[in-house]
């Protein structure tokens, strides 16, 4: 009974719902179990236990000289199941580590070849294709790489300090068109409202009064008009005078 009972608990195995067990009898391949329980038959049978869930990989950062001949250390992160447990015990030793260095190789294989401006601003575009290169080296392996996420590109302190200084010019070459565009659009109007005014020579009476008006209302300040209209008003009170009641013009007027 000992020796049954013995027999019994290597022969029985229990995987859970993301394992699965890759069977070799006598050293030849004998298939996939799992999930669930199932039996085998000891000594004979070795099984090895395979997890099915996304497996993340954290590269270590690469150092990477682009196309421009600038030098970056460049940080991602790998996501991968394995969807095929025979191929992936029987085509690559350790199919773990073969994924790691591939994903280095791939790394600093691919951004060697774009320049630094690509690299940092068209990242999910070198995210889908890392993506697509590594899952075609990696399929006969019987490994699906999911995704691919370039978490961190450091730079030199000259490399930022250059980047500063061509942001601040850009930043400075656009506020310098915004500026001439509105001279231009403020030209194009005041051209507009010179010829309005030309024709409708009331109209800038008008705007002058309303001008006045405005001023007014600070106190203190003091208004003062025109030469012309100053002698408008002193001859409209010296007639006023001259054709007041009780007051004799004087002769020779």
């Amino acid at each position: 009974m000992v020796v049954v009972l013995v027999i019994l608990s290597q022969a029985i195995k229990i995987v859970r719902e993301y394992e699965r067990v890759v069977i070799f009898r006598l050293g030849r391949f004998s298939g996939v179990k799992g999930p669930g329980i199932f039996f085998i038959i000891p000594i004979i049978d070795r099984v090895m236990l395979i997890d099915l869930r996304v497996v993340t990989i954290d590269v270590a950062k690469q150092v990477v000289i682009t196309r421009d001949n600038v030098t970056v250390d460049v940080d991602a992160v790998i996501y991968y199941r394995v969807i095929d447990p025979g191929r992936a015990i029987i085509q690559v030793e350790n199919y773990r580590m073969a994924t790691s260095l591939l994903a280095q190789t791939t790394l600093r294989d691919v951004l060697g070849q774009i320049d630094l401006d690509d690299l940092l601003s068209k990242r999910e575009e070198l995210n889908k294709k890392l993506q697509a290169i590594l899952d075609q080296h990696t399929d006969p392996w019987g490994i699906k790489v999911a995704a691919v996420t370039l978490r961190d590109v450091s730079l030199p302190e000259e490399m930022l300090r250059a980047i500063a200084k061509q942001a601040e010019a850009e930043r400075e070459k656009r506020a310098r068109i915004i500026l001439a565009d509105g001279e231009l659009q403020a030209s194009k109007t005041m051209t507009e409202a010179a010829k309005l005014y030309g024709e409708a020579p009331v109209a800038i009476k008008l705007r002058e009064l309303q001008t006045l008006a405005e001023i007014a209302r600070e106190k203190n300040l003091i208004v003062v008009t025109s030469g012309g209209e100053i002698g408008n008003v002193a001859g409209i009170s010296s007639a006023l005078a001259r054709g007041s009641p009780g007051k004799e013009t004087p002769k020779g007027m």
